[in-house]
């Protein structure tokens, strides 16, 4: 299974290391990944623990207004 949120289905992402981006103009690939921490969800009664973002265990935590 792939590391992605379970909520919004964020996943990895490709890029280039910024320090190796200079005179030399090598730019050397790497890999971003995204901040998952666990997080006990409530799905049909029963609580789950499922990887979620940052983003989404804190829009889920939020009091709606």
């Amino acid at each position: 299974m792939a590391r992605s949120c379970a909520i919004c289905g964020k996943v990895s992402m490709g890029g280039f290391n910024p320090q190796s981006s200079g005179m030399n103009r090598v730019r050397a690939h790497r890999r971003y990944q995204p901040n998952l921490q666990p997080l006990l969800t409530d799905e049909g009664g029963t609580p789950k623990k499922v990887l979620a973002c940052t983003r989404c265990r804190r829009t889920l935590t939020k009091s709606a207004r």
